[in-house]
């Protein structure tokens, strides 16, 4: 822990501000409560996680870089991007900065174009949620200020596929103890554990939901997520904690869709690992978003003792 990420420019992207707004009131919420600043970045725009780099990945790359821009002009050298596809396209555009001499020169063209200067590289580091949590607070401190210990409640956490994949782009993973590992995550389970959670062994941490592929092949999605949430049954989870709007929608959507599809009933409930994080922390499920979940939680929130 070394509190350098105390105070950060945050990145929410398209996602939390529509359906994954439960993650954006969420992640907000456990901020104030932990005294962490998040500064919003002013006039950001789309990352282009979906559409845009199927049709130009050099495109994308700029929509990112002009983000890292603007938090650099707002006199930050660290933004902390909650969406595993956000997080995962500012380390991307890190990157391709740094290694590549197109993305360069796309970027540099479109940015002259825009009225703005250029993005250098390693001028503003990437974070996610859990290391701004992870970085800022650490376990100890989560357990000195936890309220309400989510002990009794059983959770298998899930990373999706985007959060350690691919390496090369994540070169502060896998540095050793302490660091986060792009094979077995740890972050998530830490934090949970310190907010006095039982994590369960859970072996689909980093496969796929199939979010990219709902819209075009929904049978695939469905079929993948089936598994993601029999697999967390299995492990006697009463909770799969998400750390991704495009993951968790998918969970909650896919699980109705095994139902009515496939016939397949699964009851694991769908929540957010601040959502979880904030509840221990004495914030009301309202506070977090929990009625904005489309898998109702309620019942198991109250069965733990938890609201």
């Amino acid at each position: 822990m070394t509190g350098k990420h105390k105070k950060v420019a945050y990145y929410p992207g398209c996602a939390l501000e529509g359906t994954g707004h439960a993650y954006n009131r969420s992640t907000k919420a456990v901020g104030k409560a932990l005294d962490l600043d998040l500064v919003e970045l002013k006039n950001w725009n789309c990352c282009g996680a979906m559409e845009v780099k199927n049709i130009d990945p050099k495109l994308q790359t700029y929509l990112s870089a002009r983000n890292l821009t603007i938090a650099e002009d707002m006199g930050f050298d660290t933004v902390m991007a909650p969406c595993n596809g956000c997080y995962h396209n500012l380390k991307k555009a890190e990157y391709d900065l740094a290694n590549d001499e197109g993305s360069r020169e796309v970027t540099e063209r479109l940015s002259s174009k825009a009225g703005h200067k250029t993005y250098e590289a390693g001028k503003v580091e990437t974070i996610h949620a859990l290391d701004w949590i992870k970085d800022s607070i650490g376990e100890e401190g989560i357990k000195a200020r936890v309220k309400n210990s989510l002990k009794g409640l059983k959770v298998a956490n899930y990373y999706g596929c985007m959060y350690t994949r691919p390496r090369h782009i994540f070169p502060e993973k896998d540095k050793g103890p302490g660091s986060e590992s792009t094979l077995q995550p740890h972050f998530m389970d830490d934090i949970l554990a310190a907010a006095g959670a039982e994590n369960v062994d859970y072996p689909l941490k980093t496969a796929c939901c199939g979010g990219a592929h709902t819209l075009s092949d929904s049978d695939t999605s469905t079929k993948l997520v089936l598994n993601l949430l029999t697999t967390a049954e299995a492990c006697g989870a009463d909770v799969i904690a998400t750390e991704c709007p495009t993951c968790h929608t998918g969970l909650e959507m896919h699980q109705v869709r095994a139902e009515k599809v496939l016939g397949r009933k699964t009851s694991v409930k769908i929540l957010y690992f601040t959502q979880l994080l904030g509840i221990a922390l004495g914030l009301s499920q309202r506070q977090v978003g929990v009625q904005e979940n489309f898998s109702d939680a309620t019942d198991l929130l109250h069965e733990k003792g938890l609201v």
